[in-house]
C-alpha cells in the first residue's frame, strides 16, 4: 500500500464507523419508540381485544397492580400520565425530535416503570421484561455526543 492509499483509507474507515454510530442510534431510537408506541395499541384495542391489553380499561386494571402501592384514586392519572408521556417519548425517538432530552426522559420514565414493578411484583418482573435493560439503551443514547445526523444534539 502506498502513502496515497493509506491516507486515503483514513477517512473511509471514519466514515464506516460513523455509520456504524448512526445505524446504532437509530436502531435504539426506533426500537424504544416503537416499544412505547405498541403498548398504547394495546392498550387502545388495536391489535385486537385479546391481544395484549385489549382495551384500556385492563390497562388501567394492570396500572393499578403495578402501582399496588398507591391510592386507587391515583390510578387513573397514573394511567393517563403514562400513556401521554410514551406516546410522546415514542413519536419524539422515532422522528429524532429533541433527541438527548427525549431520551433521558425515557429512560427515567422506564426506571420507574421498572421500581414500580419491583415494588408490587419482585425484582424479577423488570428483569423478565427487560425495563432496565430498555432504561440502560435510552440512557446511553441520551450521554452519546451525536445524533445520527452528526450534529451536536445538545
Amino acid at each position: 500500500m502506498n502513502s496515497t492509499s493509506a491516507v486515503q483509507a483514513a477517512p473511509i474507515a471514519k466514515l464506516r464507523t460513523l455509520d456504524r454510530e448512526r445505524i446504532s442510534i437509530l436502531y435504539a431510537r426506533w426500537a424504544l419508540g416503537a416499544a412505547f408506541l405498541s403498548g398504547i395499541a394495546s392498550r387502545f384495542g388495536l391489535y385486537g381485544k385479546n391481544v395484549g391489553y385489549g382495551n384500556f380499561s385492563n390497562f388501567l386494571r394492570y396500572t393499578a397492580e403495578v402501582n399496588s402501592f398507591m391510592p386507587a384514586a391515583t390510578i387513573p392519572f397514573l394511567g393517563w400520565a403514562a400513556t401521554v408521556a410514551e406516546l410522546f417519548f415514542g413519536i419524539a425517538l422515532i422522528v429524532g425530535l429533541w433527541p438527548r432530552w427525549t431520551a433521558l426522559g425515557s429512560a427515567i420514565l422506564l426506571a420507574l416503570f421498572g421500581i414500580a414493578m419491583a415494588i408490587s411484583f419482585g425484582i424479577h418482573s423488570p428483569m423478565d421484561y427487560s425495563v432496565f435493560s430498555a432504561s440502560a439503551a435510552a440512557v446511553m443514547l441520551a450521554i452519546f455526543p451525536r445524533d445520527p445526523a452528526g450534529e451536536r444534539s445538545e
